[in-house]
């Protein structure tokens, strides 16, 4: 019997497979952390003899070139892809056998322009899904403008014509097996579900059910920003990633980490956003462990930038190390457990006030004082879905390149959803001298009362 394995990313919002027959196995679309594939596989007792890219990926650096000379593998990428390794390489129409597994390559141009799909059979032809990448997904499709704007539209065009030909292909009871669509910025749109067919999408994704200009303009219209570090993610895994090294960072003393705030390093405090707002060493930026760290981090920090890692704990390090590994921020150059008593050189904590949407209105309304600043660091499409009357807005992703734009010469409020991001902002407001508040409330929250009419910020 063949089993199809998924293993789950939710940090990046992605998922690989691994498909067997008991003996033999094909992984799919691997992370760079192997070791997750090799104990799956080892658990099952099988054997990998191929490992398959769908496309060279923008979101995260592939383990697959580890994976396959780890284990031995046959490394099947796109015979057209320009990449600085041996692979075997594959094109429409060839066919990949390994015990009773079957994989049919399909070009599916649309994510990329040498995007694959691998259609899993039996040995007797016996269609058992369709591991499509960044292709089809649940209720979506993997977004055309990752290799530039001025293509968009021309692989947008080339995604509906694959998701087509998979449709028309395919028995209707395929299973899809997307790798992206669980949160990832290189979906269009992100999935509601966890499993899905052929017949399913025929009937909700709109890559199906709309005709060809609707889907490209309405594909088009609804693409948002994307995470800066996409940049680096193609060439290197064009380039071939090395393996990644997990092994801890070495630990800093409390001069060293003084040493490092002084040069401009990025040190994060990985501890929540309230815990971090209590007290921390000054000049240090909260990114609160959770499956939102590695995008926001790897968004915002100069690239090449030496990251330190603070924790209450070295399993918390050790995971963040993990997930920054996966986008190719390879050793942290040191870390430290604890807390900031045990961090501080002798210099006193810093901290932020914490308030509500109710505690905004108070100050706004409030006799006999200025109008406070208030700023909301949420993307563009959430600003346009509703916000406060007369707040400034500047997207988290774009505020280290705007901080001259905030006053300093009052009190700065900020918010974002549900405080993450407003958390992050804050930190790197305060490291640049402003005097910050942290609005830590769900937007939901805000209410008729905290809107603040039509007084200007000014």
């Amino acid at each position: 019997m063949i089993e199809i394995v998924p293993i789950d990313t939710p940090s990046f919002g992605n998922r690989s497979y691994l498909a067997h027959d008991g003996s033999v196995a094909v992984v799919i679309d691997p992370q760079r952390d192997i070791d997750r594939v090799l104990a799956e596989a080892e658990a099952r007792g099988v054997r990998i003899t191929h490992v398959a890219e769908t496309h060279i990926h923008n979101d995260y650096v592939t383990g697959g070139l580890a994976l396959a000379r780890t284990v031995g593998a046959d490394y099947l990428v796109n015979g057209d892809d320009a990449v600085s390794f041996d692979r075997t390489p594959v094109r429409d129409g060839d066919v990949i056998v390994s015990g009773e597994l079957r994989l049919r390559v399909v070009h599916t141009p649309g994510h990329t322009f040498t995007h694959l799909a691998y259609v899993l059979e039996n040995r007797t032809g016996e269609v058992l899904g369709v591991f499509t990448g960044g292709s089809l997904l649940f209720g979506s499709t993997g977004r055309p403008d990752l290799l530039g704007a001025e293509h968009a539209e021309t692989l947008a065009r080339h995604q509906l014509a694959s998701a087509h030909r998979l449709a028309r292909e395919l028995p209707g009871h395929t299973p899809i097996f997307p790798t992206h669509g669980f949160g990832s910025f290189c979906s269009a749109t992100q999935s509601k579900g966890l499993d899905s067919t052929i017949t399913a999408e025929a009937e909700v994704n709109p890559v199906l059910t709309k005709d060809e200009d609707a889907y490209v303009a309405g594909m088009l219209a609804g693409l948002g920003d994307y995470p800066a570090y996409y940049a680096h993610m193609g060439p290197a895994n064009a380039a071939g990633p090395e393996p990644a090294d997990l092994s801890p960072p070495p630990v800093a003393d409390r001069g060293e980490l003084r040493h490092r705030l002084d040069a401009g390093e990025w040190v994060v405090d990985l501890r929540d956003r309230r815990t971090f707002a209590a007290g921390h060493l000054a000049g240090t930026l909260s990114f609160g462990f959770n499956n939102s760290f590695a995008t926001y981090l790897g968004w915002l920090i100069p690239w090449g930038t030496p990251v330190t890692l603070l924790a209450a704990a070295a399993d918390q390090v050790a995971a963040a190390q993990r997930d920054l590994a996966r986008l190719g921020i390879d050793r942290p150059a040191a870390m430290a457990t604890g807390g900031p008593e045990q961090w501080s050189d002798g210099r006193p904590l810093a901290s932020l006030r914490r308030a509500t949407f109710a505690d905004l209105a108070a100050e706004w309304h409030a006799e006999g004082q200025r109008v406070p600043y208030v700023l909301d660091v949420r993307r563009d499409d959430e600003r346009a879905a509703g916000h406060l009357a007369g707040t400034a807005h500047i997207p988290l992703h774009r505020l280290a390149g705007r901080l001259d734009e905030v006053p300093q010469d009052r009190p700065v409020w900020v918010h974002c959803a549900i405080g993450y991001r407003a958390a992050i902002a804050a930190s790197l407001l305060e490291r640049a001298g402003h005097d910050v508040v942290l609005i830590d409330e769900d937007f939901a929250k805000a209410s008729a009362e905290a809107d603040v009419g039509p007084r200007e910020n000014g």
